[in-house]
């Protein structure tokens, strides 16, 4: 078919109501929009019936994770560029349905359709989760934990590097010298003074990960750490790091669920990057277990992503790509919410903060990385995994850049009814 290129360019025009900030190549070769542009590469028709089927960003997501379609040219930049235009509009099927009310994006669509070629939806990639409402039983938090963390640890160190952390890093200097082993140990370390961490104290790991925290703490710092996962591959590698560094007399590792520790109580607990998949319904429940486990006067750190608040709380929805391909039953809450979820389970917030830009700077440390190895990625896991997490962590950083998500540490106290909480006057010490 002729020069599809400047026919997608022009109808998508028409529906988007707006020119295309990319070039377009489609798959007979035909190249179309402003010249050196990152280019938007259509592979196949198939592609155009992936977005026909499932109209908004589900299907343009599995366009993107089967291969058919591709960006060339800088990644950041087609994506900041291409954000304002299709992802940040909120549009879905039924806003799509409306749009086509009128006769020119009807005709648009009819002559799109004709394009795409048979009229059959593709089936959606194998990377796909089949979602269901988000329960966050301990069976189906255990399954999403197992769909996103037990990809395979040679991947995991293909991406994170020596450090294991796969959460925010904290550069204490941003300057380019910096590397992200340095910030993922700070931000260790930072964790540690504020939880006043010395030896003789018992801490509680909540989502342990490949075992780095745990590791630090008990190392830097003398205390004895249980730590716990959901993910058999997590558990095996940090246990392998614990007797790896002699340190089996002061650090577990469980594969458990938070709800199900018992032995408490503790001196201090860490969860970083595992709130996330709590969920809305269970946050008060996850608060209130977290408050039981620790002893009066006793500190959590919460590291937790946080979205923007909506107007309207109920109009909620967790995006579409990242329930389906990265983190499924993952959801975000304003960081006012967890705070006041806290507080409701007793605890007393002493310090919130922020740490965004420093995540948009992980992010792109962790493109890199996968990057740099792309092939090996590919064999450790498939082309469609690794397409995967090059497009949720580019899009991602690119997203804390712009403020439209953040990441916060929250400190709170289990304060005892004398109201001494054990904090010096000035809470921002560790900080110099």
């Amino acid at each position: 078919m002729a020069d599809a290129a400047s026919r997608l360019n022009s109808l998508a025009e028409q529906m988007l109501g707006a020119p295309l900030p990319v070039r377009l190549r489609a798959w007979d070769g035909s190249q179309a929009g402003p010249p050196g542009a990152p280019t938007l590469v259509v592979r196949n028709r198939r592609a155009l019936r992936r977005i026909l089927f499932k109209p908004g960003e589900l299907g343009l997501a599995r366009a993107w994770v089967a291969g058919d379609l591709d960006i060339e040219g800088d990644l950041y930049t087609a994506l900041d560029s291409m954000a304002a235009l299709i992802w940040e509009r909120g549009e879905d099927g039924r806003t799509l349905l409306q749009a086509v009310r009128d006769p020119a994006v009807r005709a648009a669509a009819r002559e799109l359709l004709k394009l795409a070629g048979p009229p059959i939806p593709p089936a959606p990639p194998r990377e796909e989760v089949r979602r269901h409402r988000h329960l966050h039983t301990r069976g189906s938090d255990k399954r999403a934990i197992s769909h996103h963390y037990d990809v395979g640890n040679d991947f995991y160190e293909l991406v994170l590097g020596p450090s294991m952390v796969y959460s925010c890093a904290y550069w204490e200097s941003f300057g380019k010298d910096a590397t992200l082993e340095d910030a993922q140990r700070d931000k260790l370390e930072l964790v540690c003074r504020k939880l006043g961490l010395k030896e003789g104290l018992r801490l509680l790991d909540v989502g342990c990960g490949w075992g780095s925290m745990a590791l630090h703490a008990a190392r830097e710092h003398g205390v004895s750490v249980v730590g716990v996962t959901l993910s058999q591959e997590q558990a095996a590698y940090a246990r392998k790091r614990v007797a790896d560094e002699g340190l089996t007399d002061r650090v577990e590792i469980r594969v458990q669920d938070y709800r199900d520790v018992t032995d408490g109580p503790f001196d201090a607990i860490s969860s970083i990057g595992m709130a996330e998949h709590v969920g809305a319904e269970r946050y008060l429940e996850y608060a209130h277990r977290l408050y039981d486990l620790l002893t009066p006067g006793g500190r959590l750190l919460n590291h937790q992503i946080a979205r923007r608040p909506q107007r309207d709380e109920s109009a909620y929805s967790v995006d579409e790509f990242i329930d389906a391909y990265v983190f499924p039953d993952g959801e975000l809450a304003p960081i006012g919410t967890t705070v006041t979820q806290l507080e409701r389970a007793g605890f007393e917030v002493r310090d919130v903060h922020a740490l965004r830009e420093h995540y948009g700077r992980t992010l792109r440390q962790w493109v890199a990385n996968l990057e740099a190895d792309w092939d090996r990625a590919v064999r450790l896991t498939s082309p469609g995994r690794a397409r995967v997490w090059r497009l949720y962590m580019a899009a991602s950083a690119l997203a804390f850049e712009h403020n439209r998500i953040g990441v916060n540490q929250v400190l709170a106290v289990r304060t005892p009814e004398s109201g001494a909480s054990g904090l010096p006057p000035r809470t921002r010490t560790w900080q110099g």
